[in-house]
């Protein structure tokens, strides 16, 4: 499964993934982090269009920013186009914490393991308030 890492957590996902990595994980699941210059996407790109480019190259979004302030929010985008097809959002809500708990990454490295896992009924719930499962909190 590939993620597309938000801009904000570059440097979070390098740490994320050599947990997944440590734990073994990488010799059971395949699992690709893809940075915004990977995919040629401008950091100042709005939501919409990361979300987007995330749905069209099956990507599941990792982020630490999910709000709803404004037409081209993530959270507005979900709830607009989100569809049974489309893949879910996985939001850190502490991205400090990862960094500094290993108790918390291991917790999302946990979360992300079960999101890969069991995406087809991840990918069956079609709210966003459904797919909310896949915080790490």
């Amino acid at each position: 499964m590939n993620f597309l890492i938000d801009h904000n957590l570059k440097g979070h996902a390098l740490i994320l993934f050599g947990a997944i990595a440590s734990q073994g994980w990488l010799d059971l699941v395949p699992i690709r982090f893809v940075t915004f210059a990977e995919m040629e996407l401008s950091i100042n790109s709005d939501d919409r269009v990361v979300w987007r480019l995330a749905q069209e190259n099956q990507m599941i979004l990792l982020t630490a920013n999910r709000s709803m302030k404004g037409k081209d929010s993530l959270e507005q985008v979900m709830r607009e186009e989100n569809t049974s097809a489309s893949l879910p959002v996985m939001t850190i809500s502490n991205a400090d914490r990862l960094l500094n708990d290993s108790q918390y990454r291991d917790r999302c490295v946990e979360r992300l393991i079960e999101i890969v896992l069991d995406i087809a009924e991840v990918r069956s719930q079609k709210s966003p308030s459904q797919k909310e499962k896949a915080y790490c909190y």
